[in-house]
């Protein structure tokens, strides 16, 4: 017999201590996702951890802004909507009509229906036109904000939209009346100087006027001018012109040929100022915006679209 081989002795292998990689804290949803879409480097020095400290490094007012929720709210609110996470107040007026009408201006949503209609049912109308009032309440919101961002500092020196250039406002006490001087025609965004006869220590109420003043005064004679220049082309016949102050009307026309432009026109270059003079003369052909008015304005104004959305996105001064 042969002797057996003793049997190796197998010892168990040492145990590794493994190490958990510890994971990434998350932020609460209800911080949103906006404020981490760059890269973020987290450091954590200490067990416990304060969510709002994995932010970007922000202004204090900006971060305020950044989580606080969205609102809209109309200022005779009487009702509220929670559209897609934000809250909308909006003005509800009942009246003598057959459906559910919205619109959306400065002051925010407006919402006319008939007095049958219930309650509910203007809830899901406004639920289904969400997408649509969420879009023009934020238009509507930047549209303002860069408004008061384009206010005038009335003041020696101040600059006013004019004629698609500026107008640059010079006080000279010498001066008897308001003049401008000559335009530089070879400037591609012409500066005149507007000379107001006002001291320098004239007040920021008597600059605005006395420059209102003038610019009212050449927007009437500018707007006669083209009156005249377009009416013979159209085949119409205008017969009294008067200026408007309106914040969200650009003009007007009446069947007895009486014409109403507003004289913040003077703002725009003079082929915004020309379309908007032929619009209203072709009413007085046309008393509506059916596709034949629109065929008359554009045989004498072929882009007349282009024009068109000028006077809405263009900014013009908040006096």
């Amino acid at each position: 017999m042969f002797a057996s081989e003793p049997a190796p002795i197998v010892r168990p292998e040492p145990k590794t201590r493994r190490t958990r990689v510890p994971r990434k804290p998350s932020l609460p949803r209800h911080l949103g996702g906006d404020l981490l879409s760059s890269p973020v480097s987290f450091s954590v020095a200490s067990s416990e951890l304060d969510p709002l400290s994995l932010l970007p490094q922000l202004p204090a007012q900006t971060l305020e802004q950044a989580l606080a929720p969205a609102s809209f709210r109309h200022p005779d609110a009487s009702r509220e909507a929670l559209l897609s996470g934000v809250l909308v107040a909006y003005s509800l007026k009942r009246g003598k009509r057959r459906t559910i009408g919205f619109s959306v201006g400065a002051e925010g949503l407006s919402v006319s229906a008939p007095k049958w209609v219930l309650l509910g049912e203007i809830d899901r109308s406004v639920q289904e036109k969400a997408s649509w009032i969420l879009k023009k309440l934020q238009e509507t919101r930047d549209r303002h904000r860069r408004m008061e961002s384009a206010r005038v500092d009335w003041r020696d020196g101040a600059t006013v939209p004019f004629m698609g250039g500026e107008l640059v406002l010079s006080l000279d006490s010498r001066q008897q009346r308001s003049a401008v001087n000559a335009q530089n025609a070879a400037d591609e965004m012409p500066r005149q100087v507007l000379q107001l006869g006002l001291a320098h220590n004239a007040s920021a109420t008597q600059i605005r006027d006395a420059a209102q003043a003038w610019l009212m005064r050449h927007a009437k004679q500018l707007f006669e001018e083209r009156l005249n220049h377009y009416a013979p082309r159209l085949g119409v016949s205008w017969q009294r012109l008067s200026l408007s102050s309106a914040g969200t009307r650009w003009g007007s026309a009446s069947a007895d040929g009486s014409i109403r432009l507003n004289w913040r026109l003077i703002h725009f270059k003079l082929s915004v100022i020309d379309y908007v003079v032929v619009h209203e003369l072709s009413h007085l052909r046309v008393m509506d915006h059916s596709p034949r008015f629109w065929d008359t304005v554009r045989a004498i104004v072929p882009d007349y679209a282009e024009l068109r959305s000028q006077l809405k996105d263009e900014l013009v001064p908040k006096w």
